[in-house]
């Protein structure tokens, strides 16, 4: 009996803890609040050129041909439910770009089933690739692509030029 009772009042304070932190996931995809692919694109942008000037990068641009590679290739993920920076056909991210006429590519980013823009940016902080490629200051430009697949998971590209 007090180790029932010890394992419930683990639990009833464990486990708000770990939700309040965000150690937790608390919705899946299906159950989630569906956010615009446009607010989400817009805040990845936002939380990326912030933590760039934190890093001593000056801001990042949109360019509409890495939205082209990016939105093609979160497109295919979210159809195909793949999740790799190898796409159709076998395409590399920076085959992609050179084919959508950006002659520079840099580096992607991709990440899938985030919420929110700023739990992909975190996302991306906390894994060495992806920090490395989004605070690397010789990057001038860049595409955040957000596609829902048909069981509401969304797939995210970023795209950086030089």
């Amino acid at each position: 009996m007090r180790t029932s009772i010890s394992r419930l009042l683990a639990v009833l304070v464990f486990v708000p803890a770990l939700l309040l932190t965000g150690l937790a996931v608390s919705a899946s995809p299906a159950n989630a609040a569906v956010v615009s692919t446009t607010t989400l694109q817009a805040d990845i942008m936002r939380f990326t050129n912030y933590q760039r000037a934190k890093a001593g990068c000056k801001p990042v641009r949109p360019d509409a041909r890495l939205m082209l590679a990016a939105h093609a290739h979160s497109a295919w993920m979210a159809q195909t439910g793949t999740f790799s920076h190898v796409g159709r056909n076998g395409s590399t991210f920076d085959a992609r770009i050179r084919t959508a006429g950006y002659a520079t590519p840099r580096s992607e980013n991709i990440a899938w089933g985030y919420r929110s823009g700023a739990e992909v940016v975190t996302a991306f902080m906390h894994s060495a690739g992806h920090r490395a490629n989004l605070l690397d200051c010789t990057a001038k430009a860049v595409a955040i692509a957000a596609v829902y697949s048909t069981n509401g998971t969304p797939y995210y590209t970023q795209d950086f030029g030089r």
